[in-house]
């Protein structure tokens, strides 16, 4: 009886350490193959990229516009936006005047 209690505890051992085994081997796949894992990082990187690029495109859009409401500043109007301003919103022009239309750079 002692020997076959002994051999059910070894039993016992050799399932949970199988058992174990599995567990570690699914962390190792996750970490290597994983959402967040080893072979993710390239395209985190991109990614990573690409989004540093459009932040400091928003920041150059946000200077943009800061310098344009600076200009537009109620008790320091610039005359030179705002007539700009003016013509450009109600298409009015002197005769001697030359209208050159240019695209917005995006």
């Amino acid at each position: 009886m002692n020997g076959m209690a002994h051999r059910k505890e070894v039993v016992r051992e050799r399932i949970v350490n199988a058992i174990a085994l599995l567990i570690l081997m699914l962390i190792g796949g996750l970490a290597l193959i994983g959402p967040s894992g080893v072979l993710a990082w390239g395209e985190q990187a991109a990614r990573l990229g690409e989004h540093e690029e459009r932040i400091a495109a928003l920041q150059e859009r946000k200077a943009e516009l800061e310098n344009r409401v600076e200009l537009l500043d109620p008790e320091n109007v610039d005359p030179d936006y705002a007539s700009e301003l003016v013509r450009g919103n109600l298409g009015v022009a002197h005769p001697d005047e030359y209208v050159v239309e240019l695209e917005p750079i995006d």
